[in-house]
């Protein structure tokens, strides 16, 4: 229930959705005669419109997120495995293309190949099912078909398929390599995605190391300029949004004990 409820409720939780649905709520107001409470609805809309799409505003909530964890510190040594999460291929496209098209987020498969080449005898577990409430096929046969491409064996590769969210990833993930105390696991996930994913993975008893990739922004400086356009400011804005969302969400219903988890904790 909770898997449905986030991705219906959450959609109006958007920007990009939240914003159009109060301006036409303003029209619809001023179409039916409530023509000041209409007006002020619909101005309000606009001026969210402007300050979401012509300001930093997205870039300054994602900055915080992106920064919380450093890169992966290389000189600990070989980690024991590896965890990719879902999200990374675009599963329409690719399977009806029959080829395989990366998602916005595919560099969390091209880190994983880059780890491999790096320490070929660690294990690799892909956690992705179909976060579609429709259903259908998992995100992880994708995904194995191109690690083997690219020369990654079959032994070394475990796939959870049926986690549909974060929440899910962790568990499912957790279950499938069964890591041992003295393991080290890193996980792989977007920048901004990290926080919530490490808080949500030490909930479950899965300690991990961050492994930060698919960065959208550069750093600070990037607050010093203006989107060129309104959808570069909403799809900052969008990301950011979903993900200080759900992390209130999950500290607020004890999915996590910490609002905004990070290296130390």
């Amino acid at each position: 229930m909770y898997f449905y409820l986030s991705k219906t409720l959450g959609l109006f939780a958007i920007p990009s959705i939240l914003i159009p649905s109060v301006i036409s709520c303003g029209l619809l107001l001023w179409l039916a005669r409530y023509t000041r409470l209409g007006q002020r609805v619909t101005i309000a809309g606009f001026l969210m419109l402007l300050i979401a799409g012509a300001t930093p505003l997205g870039t300054a909530l994602l900055l915080p997120l992106e920064n919380r964890f450093p890169q992966w510190d290389a000189t600990r040594g070989a980690p024991d495995g590896i965890i990719v999460l879902g999200g990374a291929l675009n599963t329409y496209v690719s399977r009806r293309r029959n080829n395989i098209t990366f998602g916005p987020s595919g560099e969390r498969l091209i880190a994983a190949l880059d780890l491999h080449r790096r320490y070929p005898a660690a294990r690799i577990v892909f956690s992705g099912g179909n976060a579609s409430v429709f259903g259908g096929r998992p995100e992880s046969e994708l995904a194995v078909r191109f690690l083997e491409d690219f020369g990654v064996t079959s032994d070394l590769i475990a796939v959870d398929a049926a986690s549909r969210n974060t929440t899910e990833n962790a568990l499912g993930a957790r279950d499938v390599a069964a890591p041992r105390p003295s393991e080290r696991w890193v996980l792989v996930t977007s920048a901004s995605h990290m926080p919530r994913a490490i808080g949500l993975f030490r909930a479950v008893g899965f300690p991990v190391e961050a492994y930060p990739v698919d960065w959208k922004t550069g750093g600070w400086r990037d607050l010093r300029a203006l989107p060129v356009s309104l959808l570069g400011g909403f799809t900052r804005l969008d990301l950011a949004a979903h993900e200080w969302l759900a992390l209130l969400v999950d500290w607020a219903t004890g999915r996590t004990s910490t609002l905004f988890p990070g290296p130390a904790r």
